[in-house]
């Protein structure tokens, strides 16, 4: 990270050049709330330079050879991998996630999308026989992307990668609080010397730079990921024009332990998962469901876990949680925690008080909270926030109605004695993706969910066909 500085310029069109919109936005440091920088706050003349950038630039682009494509991408992937160091530390001071987690994950991931997206580029069946056809697979055309703050270059990269494998131009625009790093990813794209306008930045704020990004004319594919209110919006807009629309949003996740299961590792795992990133990820298992006759020894495990995370500086290697990405943020879940007490809420440990010893920083307890019951707001609504909510069930089918009892359907977690129980389970589940006993995250697995979590999918062969648009020729 350098030293506090004013950016007033956007990259569009293969350069960096001043924003044609007045204002800026100040990047604060949640551990310290002191400003870090100030980046430009583009609007319509950005969005509109940046967007016709990129129609200029898509029909040669999405003429390119798939050999071409690669050669590029493999440069930018080298690029990632030779930052890592700067990524882990851009986003430690924009996001607050402690240096460990963000150098293994925020850093780490990004880079491991990438090279995925390499390999998935080179095999990919871009022209097949049907019949008396042949279908061609093609770019689906530009392509807005709007990522979030809370894994800021993930979600870039999860979007923009493939996006370019596909042949697609992009325009990024980032979330307001992290748009460091997806300056430093421009810097990488500028770097691999990609073709002028087959990538753009525009900093900005959601309801500004995003509205008029999902509105715009000249867009013909819209990713969005964010909260499920705000998708709505962009959804609603974009539909106006008949845009493709890919939407990755909220999440309420369940993790359900059957009987028979290793109780311990189940919770432990459950803790780690819902306390990673301070709690803001939209696929954690805030939902502990556990069978009644081991509800309290799954409680007493879980205050056990949660007693090893102790809020601290996240530059420190030995923090293991940091604060909220803002006051906004911190508001919010405290809000969540008070209306989960005054509903009845166990308070195990956490809890909405302010943490001593820490007066500045987005600071939030890590809380753990028993007899939950399903119609609680903290049952249904997404916290976003370090706060697992523990529920128990009778049996196997209240515990599949309880999981499904959501607006939501994004991730899950099963657990069970062995693992073909554990998958029986997993299929009755409402959602998009179920870790069974601990299975670990698949970047080439479709990611993406049922219900109010989304449209589309994102990561591996699924993520890239959300780029392509099919034409079938006739012999």
């Amino acid at each position: 990270m350098q030293e506090y500085a004013e950016y007033g310029d956007q990259y569009i069109d293969g350069a960096w050049r001043p924003s044609g919109d007045p204002g800026s936005i100040a990047v604060l440091n949640p551990a310290t709330e002191q400003v870090l920088a100030t980046v430009a706050a583009g609007g319509a003349t950005d969005v509109d330079a940046a967007v016709s950038a990129a129609r200029r630039a898509a029909r040669a682009w999405g003429a390119t050879t798939r050999e071409e494509r690669l050669a590029l991408l493999t440069r930018l992937r080298d690029g990632i991998a030779a930052a890592q160091a700067e990524i882990t530390s851009t986003v430690v001071a924009e996001l607050g996630a402690p240096v460990g987690f963000a150098g293994a994950v925020h850093a780490g991931l990004p880079l491991a999308v990438t090279s995925s997206y390499l390999t998935l580029l080179a095999e990919h069946r871009f022209e097949e026989r049907i019949g008396n056809s042949v279908v061609l697979a093609e770019p689906a055309g530009v392509v807005a992307a709007i990522t979030p703050w809370n894994y800021p270059l993930h979600q870039i990269t999860a979007k923009v990668v493939p996006a370019l494998a596909a042949g697609c131009p992009v325009v990024l625009k980032p979330a307001e609080d992290t748009p460091l790093v997806a300056r430093l990813f421009a810097r990488l794209v500028d770097e691999a010397s990609f073709p002028a306008g087959v990538f753009n930045l525009v900093t900005g704020t959601g309801a500004v730079a995003g509205a008029a990004l999902a509105a715009h004319p000249e867009v013909d594919v819209l990713s969005f990921t964010g909260s499920t209110a705000v998708g709505r919006q962009v959804a609603e807009t974009a539909g106006r024009g008949l845009k493709r629309v890919a939407l990755e949003l909220g999440g309420k996740s369940a993790n359900v332990v059957l009987p028979g299961a290793d109780l311990t590792r189940a919770v432990n795992v459950n803790v780690a998962n819902v306390f990673a990133n301070s709690g803001q990820t939209c696929s954690a298992w805030t939902r502990l469901l556990v069978h009644r006759d081991q509800y309290e020894e799954a409680v007493a495990i879980a205050a056990k876990a949660a007693e090893k995370y102790v809020p601290g500086d996240p530059a420190d290697p030995q923090t293991r949680i940091g604060p909220l990405v803002n006051a906004k943020q911190l508001e919010r879940v405290r809000g969540y925690l008070d209306g989960a007490l005054a509903e009845g809420a166990r308070l195990v440990v956490g809890g909405p008080d302010p943490l001593p010893g820490l007066p500045v920083g987005f600071y939030v307890r890590p809380t753990v909270l028993a007899d939950v019951t399903p119609e609680m707001a903290v049952a249904q609504e997404e916290v976003f926030g370090p706060v697992l909510s523990i529920l128990p069930y009778r049996d196997e089918d209240h515990a599949a109605e309880i999981a499904n009892g959501t607006v939501y359907g994004l991730a899950g977690g099963v657990w069970a004695a062995d693992t073909d129980t554990a998958a029986a389970f997993a299929r009755r589940l409402d959602t998009g993706q179920v870790d069974l006993n601990g299975g670990r995250f698949n970047p080439l697995a479709p990611f993406g969910g049922y219900k109010s979590s989304g449209l589309g999918r994102e990561l591996g062969r699924h993520g890239l066909e959300e780029f392509l648009q099919y034409k079938s020729l006739q012999y």
